[in-house]
């Protein structure tokens, strides 16, 4: 009776997918058993299982980028890497998503190997300083550790490396300065990003590697421009994201803050290569309300007649700071004007009256061609 019942329970696990290879290959049943009681339920699985889940995301901070890598922002259980020049925003992009991840009850932590971290920055951002982890090590195989047991402990929503031309190997920080360390920190890259990749998938924590550039010797054709840390991370990476300043934005004669652009030159999670350009304040990081008047105008969800912005019969502002203020103040408009803008690029479901009014336009412009297709016969 026991057997049976034992039978009964070992039968029930069957996931509904799996019947129909099972029904073609009866003996797979007893392999995936034994796969399964040797590394743990979901070891292995069809790929149209019904507990497979979609890849989540966090925000970034700029809708126009969230969409740019495929909707939902930077993916979770994978590595991200920012590069670019300095000063182009990379630790800002870095903690403004460090600070969406805490906004949605999570905890973000910071390796600084540059030793340059700004709390008043952070704050500034909308990082939450007493529940952000700070970790400064004396070496790169420091942080590399530290940055795996903060990933197996399953608790970390995100970690910010900054940056890894900043992990200086044991050997290196021993020896005298002109000593020749070849390819010390490229092993010690490519060491961490396979000891860490299966881990960070399974903790669905997102590892943001910050990154410099440097230029190759000797090129001719082509960009001479590289990024520090060996071969390895640019594999392992799911996102690689170039962040670059292409201009400045001032009030009078003072800069203010600078417009940024953001090219996703890798992405495993949506098509690569897309474009997202908004701006970085010099006083709060990236401009949120200002990213969605640009994307607004763009899809034809706000209109603007000059310097004013209009959305529907609702005046926003005379210039893109008093419209973006006005979002700032009014969050229900906000809200409904990302809610369009997402739905305008596919990444969301139309709201109820949108659906209806662009039903009523169809049946409009149906029956208008009937008139026209009766009055020519």
């Amino acid at each position: 009776m026991a057997a049976k019942k034992k039978a009964a329970t070992g039968k029930s696990k069957i996931d509904p997918s799996l019947k129909e290879i099972l029904a073609r290959e009866p003996g797979l049943q007893t392999t995936l058993e034994q796969i399964d009681k040797a590394f743990g339920d979901g070891a292995i699985m069809p790929l149209g299982a019904s507990h497979h889940l979609d890849i989540e995301g966090i925000p970034t901070g700029s809708l126009s980028l969230d969409m740019a890598l495929g909707g939902q922002g930077v993916p979770r259980g994978r590595m991200v890497e920012v590069f670019g020049p300095e000063s182009s925003g990379k630790t800002t992009l870095a903690l403004h998503i460090g600070a969406e991840a805490q906004k949605m009850g999570g905890i973000a932590a910071i390796i600084d190997a540059e030793h340059a971290f700004d709390p008043s920055w952070a704050k500034k951002l909308g990082v939450d300083l007493d529940t952000l982890l700070v970790s400064q090590p004396s070496s790169g195989e420091e942080a590399m550790q530290i940055c795996e047991m903060l990933v197996k402990s399953n608790a970390v929503d995100v970690i910010i490396i900054d940056s890894v031309a900043a992990l200086v190997p044991k050997k290196e920080l021993e020896g005298e300065i002109g000593d020749s360390h070849v390819g010390l920190q490229a092993r010690l890259m490519s060491q961490s990003m396979r000891k860490l990749t299966g881990a960070i998938s399974k903790s669905k924590c997102t590892v943001i590697f910050i990154n410099q550039i440097r230029e190759k010797v000797g090129v001719m054709f082509g960009s001479p421009e590289t990024t520090p840390g060996g071969r390895a991370l640019k594999f392992y990476c799911s996102c690689r994201i170039d962040v670059r300043r292409i201009g400045a934005l001032k009030d009078g004669d003072e800069q203010v803050g600078q417009r940024v652009k953001a090219k996703i030159v890798k992405n495993k999670v949506a098509p690569p290569f897309r474009i997202a350009e908004f701006d970085m304040m010099h006083n709060n990081g990236i401009s949120f309300e200002g990213d969605l008047l640009d994307l607004g105008t763009t899809h034809k969800v706000v209109n603007r007649a000059g310097a004013w912005f209009k959305y529907g019969e609702t005046y926003l502002g005379q210039g893109k700071e008093k419209a973006r203020n006005f979002l700032i103040e009014n969050v229900d408009i906000r809200d409904e004007i990302k809610h369009k803008v997402l739905a305008a690029g596919g990444y969301a479901e139309p709201l109820e009256h949108d659906a209806s009014e662009a039903d009523a336009d169809a049946d409009g412009e149906s029956e208008e061609n009937s008139e026209a297709e009766l009055s020519n016969s």
